[in-house]
């Protein structure tokens, strides 16, 4: 399967569909959640965004569906195009797909040996083998500290200086050999987790990305309308949910001159919604999933 959809059933009904609304699906994948919020719709509309060529090869077959091959943020700009604003509800599910892992020459997968590659988009020129070969070693620290959120980030940089040296790191499994000795024992896939997920974030500029989504969304939704975003890790989520408690990034709540808060949402969920133990054994990916849904007031 291209793609086993994460709280597929929380997130169609943290939409609310209207039979008749706009709808984005931000990451079409393998259109799982564009398939249910179809069948929600009437005479609605779904646009779906998905910057993965690949993602062009499930295209449902349906004329009020509009597949975009471009990266949700440039949102705005299409969805102007396509004269459809405001729309009704918008979804991100930020995750790798099933697919993308599961092809060893994107490098996304630790249980394969393939390229240091790791480009969600393969127009773009940037991959990780040029991050992991060229980059300073300031800089290599600095991107497993911010977004890798490694303690020994310092250690692991220098022992990439001293690999790339000898020889061109090319390859997931040599990237793996030349850190080894950075692995806390018995945490090993844990670490290497967390090393591939800061180069994936920068090679994609992930956390930008989602905060132009995220900025965007207060202007494109319509009153009443919903965001529904599917995160896997902190750094993540703790944007969405700042911006979701305060219209901000920073999650600082500005008062009028009464003093009276001026938020842009109404929380829908005040704690995240998470997978239960069920889908957890069904679908690995679900782990570390959390769902939050917040409405424009």
């Amino acid at each position: 399967m291209y793609h086993d959809p994460v709280l597929l059933n929380e997130s169609i009904i943290g939409l609310n569909i209207q039979a008749g609304g706009i709808y984005i699906d931000a990451t079409y994948g393998g259109g799982g959640h564009s398939h249910k919020i179809l069948k929600k719709l009437d005479k609605g509309s779904l646009i779906a965004f998905d910057q993965d060529q690949d993602a062009l090869k499930n295209k449902i077959q349906d004329d009020r569906l509009i597949l975009i091959n471009q990266n949700f943020r440039f949102m705005r700009n299409f969805l102007k195009l396509y004269k459809a604003v405001p729309v009704d509800g918008i979804l991100a599910d930020l995750g790798v797909s099933s697919h993308q892992i599961d092809q060893p020459d994107r490098g996304f997968s630790l249980r394969f040996e393939g390229d240091l590659d790791l480009r969600m988009n393969r127009r773009n020129k940037l991959t990780a083998k040029q991050i992991v070969n060229e980059y300073s070693v300031s800089k290599l620290k600095k991107i497993f500290i911010n977004y890798g959120e490694l303690w020994n980030a310092s250690k692991i940089a220098h022992e990439i200086e001293s690999a790339r040296s000898k020889k061109e790191i090319v390859t997931t499994k040599q990237l793996q050999n030349a850190t080894l000795k950075c692995a806390p024992k018995g945490l090993e896939n844990k670490f290497y987790a967390k090393l591939f997920q800061a180069l994936r974030i920068e090679v994609n500029d992930e956390l930008g990305s989602l905060k132009e989504l995220l900025n965007q969304s207060v202007d494109l939704l319509k009153p009443g309308g919903r965001i529904v975003i599917i995160s896997y890790h902190s750094l993540e989520d703790r944007l969405v949910k700042y911006f979701f408690k305060s219209g901000n990034l920073k999650g600082e709540i500005e008062k009028d001159f009464y003093g009276n808060p001026q938020v842009p949402f109404k929380l829908i969920t005040k704690k995240p919604i998470v997978p239960t133990d069920d889908e957890i054994i069904r679908n690995r990916r679900a782990r570390s999933a959390k769902l939050r849904i917040a409405e424009k007031i």
